[in-house]
Order: C-alpha cells, then sequence, then structure tokens
C-alpha cells in the first residue's frame, strides 16, 4: 500500500507560481511511476506530467508543456509539480497518484491505483 498526501495548492495571480508536493509513504518514489492529475467539477479528471522509473522519463500533456515540471526527491520520498506561467484554466484539484503495475499510458488514469485527497489550485486573472 502506497498512502500519498498532498500539499502546496492555494491561490495564485495568472503568470504566477506554485509548487506542489506529494509525500509518500509506504513504498519508494523510485520504484514507482508517480503522476500529477487535475480534475474541475463535471470534467474528467486528466493526466498533467508523470515522471517514470529508468531514466527517469518525464511526460507532460500539451497544455503545460512548457511550463510545468514534475520531479522527484528520492530522499525526502516526495515528487513535486513545479507550476509556473499558470493561467486561469489550470484552476482545479489536483490529485497525485502512484502505478501500480498496469500500464495504459503515463498519462492514464487506469495506470495509477494509488491516488491521494487532492489540493485545490486557483488562478485568477
Amino acid at each position: 500500500q502506497v498512502q500519498l498526501v498532498e500539499s502546496g495548492g492555494g491561490s495564485a495571480q495568472a503568470g504566477g507560481s506554485l509548487r506542489l508536493s506529494c509525500a509518500a509513504s509506504g513504498d519508494a518514489v523510485s520504484t514507482r511511476c508517480m503522476a500529477w492529475f487535475r480534475q474541475t467539477p463535471g470534467k474528467e479528471r486528466e493526466g498533467v506530467a508523470a515522471i517514470w522509473t529508468g531514466g527517469p522519463r518525464t511526460y507532460y500533456a500539451d497544455s503545460v508543456k512548457g511550463r510545468f515540471a514534475i520531479s522527484r526527491d528520492n530522499a525526502s520520498n516526495t515528487v513535486y509539480l513545479q507550476m509556473n506561467s499558470l493561467k486561469p484554466e489550470d484552476s482545479a484539484m489536483y490529485y497525485c497518484a502512484a502505478a501500480a503495475g498496469g500500464y495504459w499510458g503515463p498519462l492514464d488514469r487506469r495506470s495509477y491505483s494509488y491516488w491521494g485527497q487532492g489540493t485545490q489550485v486557483t488562478v485568477s486573472s
């Protein structure tokens, strides 16, 4: 079992930055594929960024490429999402996720079995 706790959400102005953190326990993030997803009311949860083992390799949704960066710190067992040049459309609940073996693609929610409780990000124009 993997437990995930997100933090770092809040409010920002358009063009600003936020950094989300995902503290993991129960397993090492270095051995699992990890990702950030986001969801707004009435919409599907969408993959934003993923970091996979073996490299590490990173993947990003087209909507955030060049603005967001996912990273992990193995020593603290934490995954981060640095969000720069924020836009109002980035406003959502952001969730950290950990994979458990199945593979449907790095930004496909079916690849992930463990989820945090989410942290809200609100970007104003």
